[in-house]
């Protein structure tokens, strides 16, 4: 009985308090970094936080990373088309050692 009546109050408590939030609403630029978010309480009250964009050396990391993102992505596809024209010529090759063996056979 006690478990359950600790559960209830939890459950309560945690409902309360989600409604008790408000409407949050987050506006992100991804060019720069910039973030505004704006809630909205039940009370009436508005607040409004505000991030600027990216620092220097932020926006140098940022910039490594989508350098880093294109190469992998450049390779990954050399390194695909590589193993698809190793699988062709392995094949061509296989067809080619089972044409002259029926030769040899012959």
């Amino acid at each position: 009985m006690k478990k359950i009546l600790l559960l209830a109050a939890a459950v309560t408590f945690t409902a309360t308090a989600s409604f008790a939030q408000g409407d949050k609403t987050t506006v992100r630029d991804n060019a720069t970094g910039a973030k505004t978010t704006v809630t909205e309480r039940d009370n009436g009250t508005v607040k409004v936080e505000s991030r600027s964009g990216r620092t220097e050396a932020g926006q140098k990391a940022y910039n490594t990373k989508q350098d880093v993102k294109y190469a992998g992505k450049k390779t990954g596809n050399a390194i695909e088309r590589g193993a698809k024209k190793t699988g062709y010529a392995v094949k061509k090759g296989a067809k080619t050692v089972k044409n002259k063996a029926e030769d040899v056979v012959d």
